[in-house]
């Protein structure tokens, strides 16, 4: 919408600040204000971007794109809606979001998997973070049912094949101290990938948690549930 106009109750339904017909309950009020002068026309044009729009006099400043990082609990979907189970998207409080709608998840973690997940309105970045040609890498922590060691590890370097038309990229497994634990660092993201490297090793992968994802990495003061938006520094790493 960058330069364009659009209708007021548009905007401000744009803007959660309610319904369409709740918005237009406010304009009808008087309680919505354009440049200083009070505006009673629903389908009054405005310019996000130029115009100052209030609501009881409070500035209502339009937002382009959301950015927030999500900790992904274990138990939820990956989708913006889902009939039968919780999405990711039902922990978004609509009052610290106000393009909640718009927000779809950057990739996928499995329904069981945690941790760090995108939430976006941005579709070029989005498309640029998943385009296989970009080999973005993305970091897990993964807890095993039983020891891995160095032919794993060879195995996850050379690519290996899962049961899909090619074998995987060569890949990067770091074992903790006793093999059961350790790091898996990806540049794709085929369906199940890390678990079905995993029982193609003749092993099982009991906890799987993604860290990192290009330049973006969990921050540690976010509980699973929890997401903020992110910093002007990360946004500026990760559209690089």
């Amino acid at each position: 919408m960058a330069g364009g106009v659009m209708r007021l109750d548009k905007f401000l339904t744009e803007m959660n600040q309610g319904s369409r017909s709740e918005v237009k309950q406010l304009i009808k009020k008087g309680r919505i204000c354009v440049n200083g002068e009070r505006e009673k026309r629903p389908e009054y044009k405005v310019c996000p971007d130029s115009d100052c729009i209030t609501l009881d006099e409070k500035e209502l400043v339009f937002v382009h794109y959301v950015y927030l990082m999500f900790h992904k609990p274990g138990g939820c979907v990956s989708a913006t809606e889902d009939h039968r189970e919780k999405t990711v998207m039902d922990y978004i409080q609509e009052a610290d979001c106000p393009r909640k709608k718009d927000l779809f998840p950057v990739g996928r973690l499995d329904k069981d998997t945690e941790g760090l997940l995108l939430l976006t309105n941005d579709g070029q970045l989005s498309h640029r973070l998943l385009s296989p040609k970009k080999h973005v890498e993305k970091k897990y922590y993964v807890l095993l049912q039983s020891k891995a060691g160095a032919k794993e590890q060879q195995m996850f370097r050379e690519g290996m094949d899962i049961g899909d038309e090619q074998k995987t990229l060569p890949a990067r497994l770091e074992l903790l101290a006793d093999g059961t634990e350790g790091y898996v660092y990806l540049t794709e993201g085929r369906y199940h990938q890390v678990k079905r490297m995993f029982q193609a090793c003749g092993n099982q992968v009991k906890y799987l948690k993604r860290l990192k994802m290009g330049s973006l990495t969990l921050d540690e003061k976010l509980k699973p549930g929890e997401y903020r938006h992110l910093t002007k520094e990360e946004l500026e790493q990760l559209q690089k």
